[in-house]
């Protein structure tokens, strides 16, 4: 897991005697979020890439991301003035809202660091959620357990914060999964069921490809205009989106969100999320709806993928 990394950019030398270390370290934290959310700040990869670096100094880059059992996740942690670090994750089992098991080799400059069995537990009650994870770390050309209790402590640090202002919507609608996705990804059809009950989009620009973006206005019932700009960062066909949303063309973010469609005995679930970029802008859009809204808008989606 890439967070891991952060502390771990010295490429000197050590000791003969201190290499070949072995460590079982263990973490845990109790986050205030429902167990499902936790649990897409965990796995969801645009969720990841939020918390995922452990200090501001840290930028994370992604090269591969694939979170299904036998899929992996390839990425890079770059520290000004280190070589960069490589960490890959394979996903070895994954008990949604239960348990995930991952293998974890780093390596920097071709050569391997470190490897580690990383398994994570959850469980929780309402509104909180609690998890532990276990690593069991073997050391090779250097001492990686200090940079590991750092980078880990403030990488789960950084995923609670995530899961506390983050919201999760899901729904599952009685058609397969490429249809739903038709519905969702075409640029004629989105606007026509986008939005809240009572809601219409109006479309200056639409193009929802990664690297694309959709510029509109969502506009009430009584005529308020709401401009929007999302603008998409991954587009995995069938299976997810990742986009950022933005106050108007160009203005403020005030999320990161993600979108993905699972096959469910011939129906698909839509699992909607977002992290809030403050959790003043959380409390916020709480406050005014946001959830109830939101689970409108999926609605909406199932009964255009109906009707059609």
């Amino acid at each position: 897991m890439t967070q891991n990394l952060a502390t771990n950019s010295a490429t000197h030398a050590v000791p003969d005697e201190r290499k070949g270390r072995f460590a079982t370290l263990t973490f845990e934290r109790d986050v205030g979020a429902p167990l499902a959310v936790l649990w897409e700040a965990w796995t969801a990869p645009a969720a990841r890439a939020i918390w995922a670096a452990p200090s501001p100094s840290v930028t994370v880059e992604f090269l591969e991301v694939d979170t299904r059992v036998g899929g992996r996740e390839v990425s890079l942690c770059k520290i000004e003035g280190h070589s960069d670090i490589r960490c890959e994750c394979g996903w070895l089992a994954l008990q949604p809202a239960l348990c995930s098991v991952n293998y974890e080799v780093v390596s920097s400059e071709g050569v391997t660091q470190s490897a580690a069995l990383v398994t994570a537990d959850f469980e929780g009650a309402d509104e909180r959620s609690r998890l532990v994870v276990t690593v069991q770390l073997s050391s090779l050309a250097e001492d990686m357990e200090a940079g590991y209790r750092e980078g880990f402590g403030a990488g789960l640090d950084n995923l609670a914060g995530a899961a506390e202002r983050a919201m999760v919507l899901q729904r599952v609608i009685q058609a397969p999964r490429s249809i739903v996705w038709g519905a969702w990804m075409n640029p004629e059809t989105l606007p026509q069921w986008w939005g809240p009950e009572g809601f219409s989009c109006r479309t200056k620009r639409i193009d929802l490809r990664t690297g694309g973006e959709w510029v509109f206005d969502m506009i009430a019932r009584d005529g308020t205009v709401f401009p929007n700009h999302h603008l998409y960062n991954e587009v995995r066909p069938e299976e997810r989106i990742g986009y950022t949303l933005h106050w108007g063309e160009n203005g403020p973010k005030h999320a990161d969100a993600w979108a993905s469609f699972e096959d469910q005995d011939g129906a698909t679930k839509v699992t909607l999320g977002m992290v809030f970029s403050t959790a003043a802008e959380f409390q916020e859009a709480k406050g005014f709806g946001a959830v109830e809204l939101g689970l409108q808008t999926l609605g909406k989606l199932e009964r255009f993928v109906a009707s059609r």
